[in-house]
């Protein structure tokens, strides 16, 4: 890897805004799994609604990340950042003063487009703006940074709803978006290696059409009758799929260049990293229903639970970056990736209805250190592999990493939860000596979410604690599907990750060989204008 380094004027200051914006695209990502047993209550909402609650930020997000990350390199990256930033603002009180779980689904989706615009653009100026070991450790913090401000959501969530409603929720980021705002308005350099080609629309449509019928054709996969709508969605999803790679071969200036993601060091980064962060995104998703769920734990119990997972990836991204400079990016990710497997195992053989918090602490500490080592050569590897009037296709894809593994993760683990959840439920109704007694309504209710079997128990105290112990006992069953396929998907990613991967010899190989083609056929850009 090159040994040349630079790094702009007020570097600090500039990387502080940056990782800023980057926390108030992060923390609305896991903000709402604590409250989502409350919110469940306050709608009567279905584990599918609440799903959809969970991932619609991820969605929004991993859908216009793409087209939007384009749109910063050609038409301004500091303009995409003060859009995004200030958009964020009426997505987050929508979403806190929402009258339905309708709308805030929609809310928490609009956010995430509005995350498209700001998020991207902080790792495209990372990019452009350091270069060699200074960009490797800017990253790292980047990296660290926000996945640390993810895991603490659950905790700041918790601490609010201990006195407030659930909608409090979503306006913890409002402080930070007036901060933000003004601070990307003083110190972010205005313009920095942008392109003057034009933007790929039609790609980005493409784009956001597959992303988005992908995420909701998984997430309605487990619902009952569905079916028309879940073929719809695919058949939509596989048509935008087909018609986003072939307009990316014939486009002059495609959205997302096909002949660098083919770069080894590139899409098998790109695939390492939508695995590993969506099994921090699964596991808090999954988990902080469980904590409720199952242990009993109040919310801010539930989200101090979660710190383990903060603390590691914090500790270890530093390291992870310095691994990365003297063993490569393979040995990284799959050291990264060894941890997560603990972590889902643990999930999967110890978090059970007496489960004693060491356990729960161990599960998300083993996946907050696979987060930690993993996430900076996933980053890293794919900002290296490309030249950087192409930056925001890389970091597009840095945050498809992040929102589409975790809408992907959280999608497939909340499905499978679903289903595992509902068939216990029908199963144990079934075995009941009064099953007859059942009427389908109350079936209904009953497996529609551990929320509704709740409020099911509260009508009928006199069967409050059989109801709440089979909901308890499904809901274990649901959570162990999941993990499972958390487990198979962490395997997978590992074996990429050993198999195609090139070693930290030939890597560095790679990117020489990279950094020598694109720039010779780079045109000439302009320095960078302070702002």
């Amino acid at each position: 890897m090159s040994s040349t380094t630079t790094a702009p004027a007020r570097s600090g200051i500039i990387l502080a805004s940056l990782i800023l914006v980057a926390a108030v695209a992060n923390l609305p990502m896991s903000v709402a799994n604590v409250a989502l047993p409350d919110i469940g209550k306050a709608f009567d909402a279905s584990q599918t609604e609440l799903n959809l609650v969970a991932v619609g930020y991820s969605l929004g997000l991993a859908a216009s990340v793409l087209w939007l990350g384009a749109v910063g390199d050609r038409y301004g990256r500091k303009m995409m950042l003060v859009i995004g930033v200030a958009l964020s603002l009426p997505a987050a009180l929508l979403a806190a003063f929402a009258p339905s779980i309708t709308v805030l689904i929609i809310a928490r989706i609009v956010g995430g487009i509005a995350a498209g615009m700001a998020y991207p653009t902080t790792l495209a100026l990372i990019t452009a703006l350091w270069s060699g070991p200074r960009r490797t450790r800017s990253i790292a913090l980047w990296s660290a940074i926000g996945g640390a401000i993810s895991a603490l959501g659950p905790l700041i969530s918790g601490m609010m709803l201990t006195s407030l409603p659930w909608g409090s929720v979503f306006l913890v980021t409002v402080p930070l978006i007036v901060v933000a705002f003004f601070m990307v308005l003083k110190f972010v350099p205005s313009h920095v290696n942008e392109s003057s080609d034009p933007v790929d629309n039609l790609g980005g449509i493409l784009s956001l059409l597959l992303v988005g019928a992908l995420i909701l054709a998984i997430n309605f996969a487990a619902v009952p009758g569905a079916g028309t709508l879940v073929l719809g969605l695919t058949i939509i999803g596989v048509a935008a799929l087909v018609g986003f790679l072939i307009r990316q071969r014939r486009a002059r200036n495609p959205l997302y260049d096909l002949r660098i993601a083919s770069r080894p060091i590139f899409w098998v980064a790109a695939c390492a990293g939508i695995v590993v962060f969506g099994a921090l995104m699964g596991a808090m998703f999954i988990g902080q229903q469980y904590l409720q769920n199952v242990l009993g734990y109040s919310t801010i119990q539930s989200g101090f639970a979660i710190l383990p997972a903060a603390v590691f990836m914090i500790l270890l991204a530093p390291r992870s970056a310095k691994l990365v400079e003297a063993r490569g990016a393979r040995f990284t990710l799959l050291l990264g990736y060894a941890a997560v497997l603990l972590g889902f195992v643990t999930m999967l053989l110890l978090w059970r209805e007496d489960a004693p918090y060491w356990v729960v602490g161990l599960g998300y500490a083993f996946v907050g250190a696979g987060v930690g080592l993993a996430g900076t050569p996933a980053s890293h590897s794919l900002t290296g592999a490309v030249p950087v009037r192409r930056a925001g296709m890389a970091s597009g894809t840095a945050d498809l990493q992040r929102d589409l593994g975790g809408a992907i993760m959280q999608s497939v683990l909340g499905a499978l939860l679903t289903a595992g959840y509902a068939a216990s439920v029908n199963a144990l109704i079934a075995g009941a000596p009064d099953a007859d007694e059942i009427t389908s309504s109350v079936q209904s209710q009953l497996t529609k979410s551990f929320a509704s079997a709740s409020n099911i128990a509260e009508q009928y105290p006199q069967y409050s604690d059989a109801i709440v112990q089979a909901a308890k006992e499904s809901f274990e069953q649901g959570q162990a599907w999941a993990y499972l396929a958390g487990i198979v998907a962490v395997v997978l990613g590992a074996a990429l990750v050993a198999w195609k991967f090139p070693n930290a010899k030939r890597e560095r190989e790679l990117l020489a060989e990279y950094a020598a083609e694109d720039g010779a056929g780079e045109p000439q850009t302009d320095a960078p204008q302070s702002a």
